[in-house]
């Protein structure tokens, strides 16, 4: 299944039931009082979020909703039955924008579980009985429910993590993630393996491996900015950068640039500088790079994913650091 984090969607709320003209019978038949019951109303439509970040592409196939219609009044004073509400489920963070009429609503789902009235349904119609009178005993006037609110919906998912691992494609991300969470996320040794945001939780917290960054990334070379967005509501950052590269300075100074070209708020996060992969590298070599990356980033950690220790002291400081985050 592709994964899918912008989507326009057609909601239609149900309309109302229509309200009847019917009239009381006597056991021969002969017509009495009024007696029609009015329409029922129409479902509304309530957005629901979910810890599910592929559900968008579930509905790549079929973008359109509808929520159920009144019924029709009866006789013998029947009401109709009212439509059944309609919930959608969208992940937590996303953002719902009404594109049409443009009228500019939007909506943000930001956790698990969190409902809101996106549409309301349409009122039912009053039956000939709701018009009887004492100067009208025979009322023939009835109403058409009203038709449910509609309109057109952009949905943009923008991801809600406590940590975001970010960097060039190939800093090792996909892998740092599988070893604090036991994500399953797919790894190799080639650039832009990870296609799509990934999520594991560590610890009650929850982290994002975002897409490898590029220079031109802002302006949509690589895999695009649509991944930046996703770093807009990441509390932390964990930016990753590989011993293996020549010049880690400009490896990370490519990818400040291209945070603060798309939002400059983006570069006022915490942000721990993490060296991936030591265990490609002499300890002089790496002592020089810690040494190098002080200069760029106060909090530089490095780490290797085969060596436990490394593991464990990374483990521990990124908790230590998520909890300062929310003191």
């Amino acid at each position: 299944m592709t994964f899918t984090d912008e989507i326009i969607l057609n909601i239609c709320a149900g309309h109302g039931g229509n309200g009847v003209v019917r009239w009381h019978r006597n056991r021969r038949n002969q017509k009495g009082g009024p007696a029609g019951g009015d329409g029922g109303k129409g479902g509304d439509v309530y957005l629901r979020g979910v810890r599910d970040i592929e559900v968008l592409s579930r509905y790549i196939s079929n973008p359109k909703f509808k929520a159920s219609d009144g019924g029709h009044g009866g006789g013998n004073s029947l009401e109709g039955s009212d439509g059944a509400d309609l919930f959608i489920d969208v992940p937590v963070g996303s953002v719902i924008t009404q594109i049409r009429p443009e009228d500019h609503q939007m909506i943000e789902i930001r956790k698990e579980g969190e409902s809101v009235k996106l549409l309301q349904g349409g009122r039912g119609g009053f039956g000939n009985e709701h018009f009887k009178s004492s100067r009208n005993v025979t009322p023939i006037e009835q109403t058409d429910g009203k038709k449910g609110e509609c309109a057109d919906f952009r949905v943009e998912l923008r991801l809600i993590a406590d940590a975001g691992f970010i960097g060039f494609p190939n800093a090792g991300k996909s892998t740092l993630l599988n070893v604090l969470t036991n994500s399953g996320v797919k790894v190799g040794n080639y650039s832009f393996t990870t296609l799509e945001p990934n999520l594991g939780a560590f610890k009650g917290y929850i982290l994002a491996d975002i897409p490898g960054l590029i220079k031109g990334a802002s302006s949509g070379k690589g895999l695009g900015d649509k991944f930046l967005r996703h770093i807009m509501r990441t509390n932390m950052l964990v930016h990753c950068i590989s011993a293996e590269l020549d010049d880690i300075e400009a490896a990370y100074n490519t990818v400040r640039k291209e945070l603060g070209n798309y939002d400059p708020a983006l570069l006022n996060k915490k942000e721990i500088l993490l060296i991936t992969k030591s265990d490609t590298i002499g300890s002089r070599r790496l002592s020089d790079l810690l040494a190098e990356a002080q200069t760029l980033n106060p909090n530089v950690l490095s780490i290797s994913v085969l060596e436990d220790d490394s593991i464990k002291a990374f483990e521990y400081y990124l908790i230590h650091e998520l909890k300062g985050i929310y003191r």
